[in-house]
């Protein structure tokens, strides 16, 4: 009797050790999926590791109020991209809510052609009024109809993001015709000013 007692101790413990081990070879969903895909590297460098979800920065946003500033990395996927310069992208968050990510203080633009693919954006998640102006300036950068963009009338409350480093799904092979640069664009300005 004592003997079947110790042996079913020893495999109480042997299972349960077996349990952490298998507990403590489990990752960070970010880390598994950046493993297996390279990320092209846009402003600050930043790393994969520690990014919220989509999911973890909504919530954030649904306890903050218009002049909140939270400090924050997350990954996501890219629902639309400026088709002009890369200037701008919506992200896609839960609750079929989007954030809109400009970049700090224009200082870089992400490829045109990430629509669809995984990010991961370091920065600073705020809530802002977009006015009627910019609602219709941003419609036309994403290619809506002209119906579509008189029918903005009003302002609208937008969970907003200053990214200063960004993390695109891809390779800089990839990216490299689809990228404007900064320096490009403000000659090119420079050049319509002066003329």
């Amino acid at each position: 009797m004592k003997n079947l007692f110790l042996v079913l101790i020893l495999s109480i413990i042997v299972s349960c050790e077996t349990a952490e081990k298998k507990d403590d070879q489990k990752t960070n969903p970010t880390e598994e999926l950046t493993k297996k895909v390279p990320y092209a590297s846009f402003g600050a460098q930043i790393e994969e590791k520690d990014a919220y979800s989509s999911e973890r920065l909504n919530e954030l946003y649904l306890g903050m109020e218009v002049g909140d500033t939270v400090d924050v990395k997350f990954a996501s996927k890219v629902n639309s991209v400026c088709k002009k310069k890369g200037c701008w992208m919506k992200l896609e968050l839960a609750e079929d809510k989007e954030t809109m990510v400009r970049f700090k203080d224009y200082g870089f633009f992400v490829p045109k052609n990430s629509e669809g693919r995984d990010v991961i954006v370091e920065g600073f998640a705020f809530l802002d009024e977009t006015s009627v102006d910019d609602l219709k300036h941003y419609a036309e950068d994403e290619g809506k109809s002209k119906e579509e963009i008189e029918a903005i009338t009003e302002p609208k409350i937008t969970y907003s993001f200053t990214a200063t480093g960004v993390l695109v799904q891809g390779t800089d092979e990839e990216f490299e015709s689809q990228v404007e640069k900064v320096e490009e664009i403000k000659e090119k300005t420079e050049e319509v000013e002066t003329e």
